[in-house]
């Protein structure tokens, strides 16, 4: 059982037994957080079901979005940098619209900071700048992409600089860079290997046929 339930046991023991009803704002706050983090990862796992089916499910955001307004009133800036990640990345994929998605990956990349949260703030970074580059502004989605593989490599993240790599050899074929397209596709097929991403690999396989 996970621990903060367990507490909030204890607490409600105390509260019932003991009188001590001063405890049950703190119960409240350890239900909230295991809430917090259910209500996410099963957010996730109904993007993973997307991912694979391409089925949008609305409840996706509904999920995301709680869990959001859950980290918020309990200040926890980590967790909902990673919320409004998600709250990005439903709109930027499952909906196509990166002028929906674009307020909530900004607002993960400044809580991400505040936090000192490396890995969300990379992902952030990363959706920042597919944004960019899909909009044509191929020197700062050029930045960001280069900024969240800096992080990924200091985290031994190889299949997150992976998938980072593909994106920044589109940009260079972009700007005219075919030869720099075609090393960093090299590198990021042997660290998706070394990592066993296959669908980076499949990714990577797809840009070179770009090539």
């Amino acid at each position: 059982m996970d621990e903060r339930i367990e507490h909030a046991r204890r607490l409600c023991h105390q509260a019932v037994f003991g009188g001590e009803t001063d405890v049950l704002p703190v119960a409240d706050r350890e239900l909230d957080a295991v809430e917090a983090d259910l209500t996410l990862i099963r957010g996730r796992i109904l993007h993973a079901r997307f991912l694979e089916q391409r089925i949008s499910d609305e409840r996706e955001l509904e999920l995301f979005q709680h869990a959001s307004h859950l980290y918020r009133s309990l200040g926890d800036g980590r967790g909902e940098a990673e919320a409004q990640f998600w709250i990005g990345i439903y709109h930027q994929v499952v909906q196509a619209d990166d002028d929906a998605a674009l307020p909530a990956l900004q607002r993960s990349r400044e809580l991400a900071t505040a936090a000192g949260d490396d890995l969300t703030l990379s992902y952030a970074l990363r959706h920042l700048g597919i944004a960019e580059h899909k909009a044509g502004r191929l020197p700062a989605a050029r930045a960001l992409l280069e900024e969240s593989t800096r992080l990924r490599r200091a985290l031994a993240f190889p299949d997150g600089v992976a998938a980072n790599l593909v994106g920044l050899g589109y940009i260079a074929v972009a700007e005219g860079r075919p030869g720099d397209a075609r090393a960093l596709l090299d590198e990021a097929a042997e660290l998706a290997a070394s990592a066993g991403a296959k669908a980076v690999l499949d990714a990577i396989d797809e840009a070179r046929g770009a090539l």
